[in-house]
C-alpha cells in the first residue's frame, strides 16, 4: 500500500510530517511523491493565517479528486486547521475521511489502516500530550539538513497569535532525547540541524532540570565539530547572556540569531502581548553585536495591527533603519474573530497595510543589498545544496537560513557533492543573494 504526504507552513509541521511517514513506512508502507498512486492521502496543514488557511484549503479539495480518478480510498487531514476549526472542520469539509489534531500524530497507522476504534475525526487536548516529539523514524527529503524539534507549544499569550490553542502551552523535550536524535542524523550524515520550536529559547524552563538552550547547544555543539547548528524561532525576552556566548563563540554554531520583534512601537506592542519595551530590543541587538560584529540577525514584523497609527509605522521604520537587519521578514496583519486582537480598536484598512508593507520592505532590500558588499572578495564556507544547471550549483552560509533568506550562486566546472561544504570566493551580489565560485 502506498501513502502521499503534503507538508504546508513551517519547519516545525514538517517534523511531524516526517515523522507520521516514519511511523508509516516502519509499518510497512511505501511512501509516494505520486498522490495519483496513492491508497491514502495525508495533508498536514497550516492554520496560523489567513492566507495559509486558504492554502490548506485549496489543498485539502484538489486532492481530493483523486478518490475519483485514482487509487485514494482514504484522504487524512492533519495538523493545525483541524484543530483550529474543530467545531465545524467536519461539516464543511465531507470529503475527508479522518480528521488527526496536533496531539493525535501517533494515530496515523490507525487512521490509514482503518483502524481506528473512533470516530472519524481525533483532536486530543493539546495539552494531555506528555511527551511530545517522541524519537520515531523520519522520512526526510534532504538528507544534509534536518530540523531537531526541541519543544511543542508556547506558554506565551500574543494576542495576535493562535498557536497556544492549537499546540498547547510549552512541554519541552528532554535534552537526552534531543541529543540522542541529533547523534543519529550526524552518524546518517546530516551536515546541519536546525533547533525548531514555537519558542526555542524558552526551552526548558518547564522542565524543572536546569536544562535550557544554552546547556543543549553546547552539548549538541560537542557530538560533531564537522556540523553547522543554527537556531530559529527564538524570542527576544527569553534569550540570555549564556546563550549569546555559546552561539557566538562556538564555531560549528551558526551565530545566527532568529529573533521576531513583531514591532518596535512600544504602543503597539503592548497591544501585541509583547512585554519587551523598543530600549530593551535596542540594548539586546546592540549586545549581540558587540558579542560578535559578525552576527547574522534575523527577524519578523507585522505592520497594519489594529491601533497602528503612521507614527507608530515611523517608530518601525526607524527602528530598522538602526538596527540594519541582515534579514527582515514582513507581514500584514491576519485579522481572525477567534484571536484576541481582533476585539481591538482601530482596526488597518488593508490598502494602508500594504502600503506600509511595501515601504518596509523598500526600505530593507536597500539594507541587505548594501549588507551584501561586506562579503565581496571574501571566501566564505557554503553548505551545496542544488545543481540548478551543469557548472551551477546553490547554498547557503552560516548567515542564511533555508528558504526564508537569500543563498549562493556557485559556479565550479565538475562535481561538487550535494550535501558537502565547499569555500566559495564571492564575485557579484544580488539584493539578497551572493555569487561566488569556488576556490
Amino acid at each position: 500500500m502506498k501513502a502521499h504526504l503534503v507538508s504546508l507552513g513551517c519547519a516545525r509541521n514538517l517534523v511531524d510530517s516526517e515523522e507520521m511517514l516514519g511511523r508509516l513506512q516502519q509499518a510497512g508502507w511505501q511512501i509516494t511523491d505520486e498522490p495519483e498512486t496513492a491508497h491514502v492521502i495525508i495533508v498536514n496543514t497550516c492554520s496560523f493565517i489567513e492566507s495559509a488557511v486558504d492554502q490548506s484549503i485549496d489543498t485539502i479539495l484538489a486532492l481530493a479528486g483523486y478518490k475519483e480518478r485514482g487509487l485514494c480510498r482514504t484522504l487524512i487531514v492533519a495538523g493545525c486547521l483541524p484543530e483550529r476549526y474543530r467545531a465545524d472542520i467536519v461539516r464543511e469539509i465531507p470529503e475527508v475521511d479522518v480528521f488527526l489534531g496536533t496531539g493525535a500524530f501517533d494515530r496515523i497507522v490507525e487512521a490509514a489502516e482503518g483502524t481506528l476504534t473512533s470516530e472519524n475525526c481525533l483532536l486530543p487536548d493539546p495539552d494531555s500530550i506528555i511527551t511530545p516529539v517522541r524519537n520515531v523514524p523520519r522520512v526526510r527529503e534532504a538528507g544534509h539538513m534536518a530540523y531537531l524539534k526541541i519543544a511543542e507549544g508556547c506558554s506565551r499569550h500574543c494576542t495576535y497569535c493562535i498557536i497556544p490553542q492549537l499546540r498547547g502551552i510549552q512541554k519541552s523535550r528532554p535534552s537526552a532525547r534531543i541529543t540522542d536524535e541529533a547523534r543519529a542524523l550526524i552518524d546518517a550524515g546530516t551536515k546541519e540541524l536546525i533547533l525548531v520550536a514555537q519558542d526555542t529559547t524558552d526551552y526548558g524552563r518547564d522542565l524543572g532540570t536546569g536544562d535550557d538552550l544554552a546547556r543543549l547547544l553546547a552539548a549538541l555543539s560537542d557530538l560533531s565539530g564537522d556540523i553547522w547548528l543554527r537556531v530559529l524561532y527564538g524570542h527576544p525576552e527569553s534569550i540570555t547572556d549564556a546563550m549569546i556566548r555559546v552561539m557566538t563563540e562556538r564555531p560549528n554554531i551558526c551565530a545566527y540569531f532568529d529573533l521576531p520583534i513583531q514591532h518596535a512601537s512600544d504602543a503597539v506592542l503592548k497591544k501585541m502581548g509583547r512585554r519587551h519595551p523598543r530600549e530593551d530590543l535596542l540594548r539586546l541587538f546592540e549586545k549581540i553585536r558587540a558579542a560578535d560584529p559578525a552576527a547574522a540577525l534575523r527577524t519578523t514584523a507585522i505592520v497594519g495591527f489594529p491601533g497602528e497609527t503612521e507614527e507608530d509605522f515611523g517608530e518601525l521604520l526607524d527602528f530598522a533603519e538602526t538596527v540594519r537587519f541582515d534579514h527582515l521578514g514582513v507581514f500584514t496583519y491576519s485579522d481572525s474573530d477567534d484571536l484576541p486582537s481582533h476585539r481591538l480598536p482601530g482596526h488597518v484598512r488593508s490598502e494602508v497595510a500594504q502600503e506600509r508593507y511595501d515601504r518596509l520592505m523598500a526600505l530593507q532590500v536597500g539594507i541587505s543589498d548594501e549588507n551584501n558588499q561586506k562579503y565581496l572578495d571574501r571566501t566564505l564556507k557554503v553548505l551545496i545544496e542544488e545543481s540548478p544547471e551543469p557548472g551551477l550549483f546553490t547554498g547557503r552560509t552560516a548567515f542564511q537560513a533555508p528558504e526564508v533568506d537569500g543563498m549562493v550562486y556557485v559556479h565550479h566546472e565538475g562535481p561538487l557533492k550535494i550535501g558537502d561544504f565547499a569555500h566559495v570566493r564571492i564575485t557579484d551580489t544580488l539584493e539578497y543573494d551572493l555569487v561566488g565560485e569556488t576556490e
